[in-house]
């Protein structure tokens, strides 16, 4: 049984660890509405809508533009100077708003 609570215990501590910040990926994301609108929300009809969309396809999608596995004249750099941090918050905080679109 005491392993199972160390278990359960570590897993907590290893997901807190790791949580996003919502504020600073909402701060780095100011950027963003340029192209994908103010909430996430694009105007633009070539541009994808980001509110609402998972965490998981988020950070992935970033990651590709960031290290060149989808290239996209602007989106390769816009993602190039973000961190992994930068990626989960900034991912994190368009998962957070509602979608539409």
């Amino acid at each position: 049984m005491k392993p199972l609570i160390l278990m359960c215990g570590l897993l907590l501590l290893a997901g807190s660890a790791s949580a996003a910040d919502i504020a600073a990926g909402k701060a780095k994301a100011a950027v963003c509405a340029a192209c994908h609108g103010a909430n996430g929300i694009s105007i633009i009809p070539d541009y994808p809508n980001l509110a609402g969309q998972k965490v998981k396809y988020l950070e992935s999608s970033i990651k590709a533009y960031r290290d060149g596995e989808r290239k996209n004249p602007i989106m390769s750099p816009m993602a190039s100077g973000l961190t992994d941090a930068d990626v989960a918050n900034i991912a994190a905080y368009f998962a957070s708003l509602p979608g539409g679109g």
